[in-house]
């Protein structure tokens, strides 16, 4: 395990684990192909994939590999820059990342999100009243 990739690792984790869901790691391995069940495992804990392994998970999360690249290397990513992660994976995201809050409340709390941005797609003419 390398001590500094360079990634944010756990972010890396943490947005691994909320795509993942309740889904077992082998049927995530398989569906991002050419990562081992133990990989991701390892990765949810912290350890840094290889370069190709990080570019098949990126590509799974559909996010852009500077998403999760160390502001402290002084590298950002660019705003504007495409990417399939969305505000209430990654509000998630980061309370799992967190970890003060149990798991059965981030889920709670994703879920309540969640129902809030559904509602707002059905409605898309109503302002946000402030109230």
């Amino acid at each position: 395990m390398q001590s500094n990739p360079g990634i944010d690792l756990e972010k890396l984790a943490a947005h691994l684990r909320t795509k993942r869901g309740d889904r077992g790691l082998r049927a995530i391995a398989e569906e991002i192909g050419g990562v081992s069940a133990s990989t991701l495992s390892r990765i949810e804990q912290g350890g840094a994939p290889d370069l190709p392994t990080f570019m098949r998970i990126c590509a799974w999360l559909g996010a852009s590999t500077d998403e999760f690249v160390e502001s402290s290397l002084g590298l950002k990513r660019k705003s504007g820059a495409p990417s399939e992660i969305r505000l209430p994976e990654a509000i998630e995201a980061q309370l799992r990342q967190d970890g003060v809050l149990p798991t059965t409340t981030v889920n709670a709390i994703s879920e309540m999100i969640r129902i809030a941005y559904q509602a707002a797609a059905a409605n898309p003419g109503k302002p946000n009243s402030g109230k």
